[in-house]
């Protein structure tokens, strides 16, 4: 019984956090929605900041569950196919997006989840010698872009929005972040090869760098991010 009650909270809460933002999920909006006193959403969730992070525990846990990292499929595609992933989510959540977008709420675990999916997406490329910047970077970049790109999106009437602004977002990311593939590249001491791409794929491969003791792995990492940083 306990559980269906406070499934049924989280649910009333969640659906008036996609109808009016968090601002519409008010302790007795949610009491009056769910059927159930107000006393019993504190006993259960402490306060609504701990309602609203169970709310987003189970919408967000549902979405990053889908997010795995195959082995076959080419990662910036699949670094690109992300990027449109979570910004088609941030839109269909526009309630959720506000709530994760305050700088100052702490992140939760599967927040932090999501960011280490992205992590190992942006590792990937990295290994197939594809990015041209450190992995730190091109996380935050991505990151940072993708929740700008959801939010000037859902301030902008439907009607009015710019069709062309997710791929033209994509693109700039792309040209900060990647280089072409080996095929395509011109330039460097050897050619087909970018030298700030060479020094982030070595970087992140750790089986290259096992045979170095930890201070000289340390040593040449730092090395490499400053050829990748150019």
């Amino acid at each position: 019984m306990t559980d269906s009650v406070r499934d049924r909270i989280v649910e009333a809460a969640a659906d008036l956090l996609a109808d009016g933002g968090p601002r519409a999920v008010t302790t007795r909006a949610v009491a009056s929605a769910a059927g159930v006193q107000a006393p019993t959403i504190y006993r259960h969730f402490g306060d609504k900041d701990g309602l609203l992070t169970a709310v987003a525990e189970r919408v967000f846990a549902a979405y990053v569950a889908g997010k795995t990292v195959p082995d076959d499929v080419d990662p910036v595609e699949h670094l690109r196919d992300s990027f449109d992933a979570h910004i088609a989510f941030g839109l269909a959540n526009p309630g959720l997006t506000a709530l994760f977008s305050d700088p100052l709420r702490a992140h939760s675990t599967t927040e932090d989840q999501g960011i280490a999916v992205l992590r190992e997406r942006v590792h990937r490329v990295a290994l197939a010698g594809r990015l041209r910047v450190p992995e730190s970077r091109a996380v935050s970049l991505v990151h940072a872009i993708g929740v700008g790109v959801v939010l000037d999106l859902i301030g902008t009437p439907v009607g009015e929005r710019d069709p062309q602004l997710v791929g033209a977002a994509w693109q700039a990311l792309a040209s900060a972040v990647l280089t072409e593939p080996a095929s395509e590249q011109v330039s460097g001491p050897v050619p087909g090869v970018d030298p700030r791409a060479a020094a982030v794929r070595l970087a992140a491969d750790d089986r290259a760098l096992a045979a170095l003791r930890p201070a000289e792995q340390a040593l040449l990492r730092e090395w490499l991010e400053r050829i990748a940083e150019g």
